[in-house]
């Protein structure tokens, strides 16, 4: 069962509902963030506040004490028979009913304990692809729940791609639509800064572990023109963890197979996971 913390108490999610005239349906301002939870162990849970508090202030919602009450929600609702060992935690905080030309005095905020939807067997072991999506993010260090703009190139129902890809006008690689992207070339993996993209606590980890690995990332831009001479290429993100990629548009990415440096990084995630699991 999907369980929902809300008004201070937990309960179905069918049961959770806000009001209409919150500003996260009138316009569109809310800040969330995913937790992904291993055998009852948040991962990087204090990151990923820490991450939805940025977003929820850069969207101008006055947050209150909300922040102070988060932990605290995820510790009680971890412990519940009803919610799964494996899961994600989806923590929202929305504008309220107020909107005081651009501030937001009333913020609502729910916490949704759900079960984890990760690629599957095959899409590991064979890779994924990206669909192209000609477009800059807007606010890139905003987690907004607005993902309209990258879910616009997927509504043609092709089922080949994974999710999409932003590619700017000036041929920047910037982030896939939930993940942040690497792209590997002479043994180098290349992947765009933070400031271009969302600060990913994955995206930290993968570098940490790299770098402790003797894997070189450079942050930079991946350009679109390095697709067709790219050896191999991943996202990260919480959920994913480090998926390979295989192809994005018509670019078959190295042998179109998952590379050796991206299969290591995963399992160097894998192996690493226990030094950011919460007690």
């Amino acid at each position: 069962m999907t369980v929902c913390y809300y008004n201070g108490e937990f309960m179905p999610i069918s049961e959770c509902a806000i009001p209409v005239t919150d500003m996260s349906i009138q316009r569109g301002v809310a800040a969330f963030d995913s937790i992904r939870v291993y055998d009852g162990r948040s991962f990087a849970a204090g990151a990923h506040l820490k991450r939805l508090e940025e977003s929820a202030l850069g969207s101008g919602i006055e947050i209150g004490d909300i922040f102070t009450k988060l932990p605290q929600v995820i510790k009680d609702g971890l412990k519940r028979n009803d919610v799964p060992k494996n899961s994600v935690i989806k923590a929202y905080v929305t504008g309220g009913d107020i909107n005081d030309r651009g501030h937001f005095p009333n913020p609502r905020f729910f916490v949704i304990f759900d079960k984890l939807n990760t690629p599957t067997e095959e899409e590991r072991r064979n890779g994924v692809a990206l669909k192209p999506n000609r477009a800059g993010r807007s606010f890139p260090l905003i987690k907004s729940t607005n993902y309209l703009f990258g879910l616009i190139p997927l509504s043609e129902r092709d089922d080949t791609f994974f999710e999409s890809l932003y590619i700017t006008e000036d041929g920047e690689i910037s982030e896939a639509m939930t993940s942040n992207f690497f792209l590997c070339k002479e043994g180098k993996f290349y992947t765009a800064p933070v400031g271009k993209v969302l600060k990913g606590v994955t995206r930290d980890i993968v570098l940490t572990v790299a770098s402790e690995n003797g894997i070189e990332i450079i942050e930079r831009c991946p350009l679109e023109s390095e697709l067709a001479e790219a050896d191999e290429a991943f996202t990260s993100s919480s959920i994913k963890e480090v998926l390979p990629i295989v192809r994005v548009g018509t670019h078959v990415i190295g042998n179109g197979k998952p590379g050796p440096l991206t299969l290591r990084l995963h399992k160097l995630f894998l192996d690493n996971i226990h030094r950011w699991l919460d007690d």
